[in-house]
């Protein structure tokens, strides 16, 4: 059984020396899309989320809506612990995988197959997981010998068929994505697609950040929608697209 429970979340960030320059303020603002809710001396606090309460289940796929800096990633990475709650609780039962930061720890000095183990710890892989998963990541990423090369030899592409291929090689219960099927050429999107409709079709939770309504219509069965750290759940979504797909702030 699988559970993700957030019960009155709040995330702020801290601000330092955001007075001193007006700019800089108004830059906080359009980049995370929060509030500055008060300010002590050169202190300013940004709420990125703001009472935050859910229950999602087994079975339960969500789809994060809203523009840019409305809070989708802050949320993401809150429900992941990544992010730690300012004020409230977040409750996790069940083995959880994100797709949000891909190549997180990643080292180019290193060998492609020595980063399939840097990469697999840090997401909380044990040893044995990582060598159970390393002959499924090395046919994914279809790189060959070059696995055996410092990964600054390879070009741009071949970095992201490695990235992707460990951020998916485990089997989680919560899974959390960050939207992503525009990377890449034609032919690794459509492989990259099928993997991923693999592990949403596995997982018991989903959890799916994206500006495109037909992407949210075809995998999520609720919305929510987030405007400036709020949560709404809704029952429709508009016709037009909600904003750039890649790149958003908090």
């Amino acid at each position: 059984m699988a559970k993700l429970v957030f019960e009155n979340v709040t995330v702020q960030y801290p601000i330092y020396n955001s007075r001193s320059v007006s700019l800089r303020n108004r830059l906080v603002r359009l980049s995370t899309g929060g509030r500055i809710e008060a300010e002590a001396g050169q202190v300013s606090l940004v709420t990125a989320l703001k009472d935050v309460s859910f229950t999602l289940k087994d079975g339960d796929t969500v789809g994060l809506v809203g523009h840019n800096g409305a809070g989708k990633s802050t949320l993401l990475r809150t429900m992941a612990g990544i992010y730690a709650p300012t004020s409230g609780r977040v409750l996790r039962e069940g083995r959880l995988a994100t797709v949000l930061e891909i190549g997180a720890g990643m080292d180019t000095e290193l060998t492609g197959y020595e980063n399939i183990v840097r990469m697999g710890l840090m997401m909380g892989m044990t040893s044995a997981e990582v060598r159970a998963a390393t002959p499924e990541i090395e046919s994914f990423t279809d790189l060959g010998d070059f696995l055996q090369l410092p990964v600054r030899t390879y070009s741009s592409g071949m970095v992201m068929r490695l990235m992707f291929a460990v951020a998916t090689s485990i089997k989680p219960e919560i899974l959390l994505v960050d939207e992503m099927f525009g990377t890449g050429d034609a032919a690794f999107q459509e492989k990259a697609k099928a993997r991923m409709l693999a592990l949403i079709g596995a997982a018991r939770i989903f959890v799916f950040a994206s500006h495109a309504p037909t992407l949210i219509n075809e995998f999520c069965q609720r919305v929510f929608r987030l405007e400036h750290g709020v949560v709404e759940e809704v029952t429709s979504l508009p016709e037009e697209n909600l904003g750039l797909s890649i790149g958003e702030g908090v």
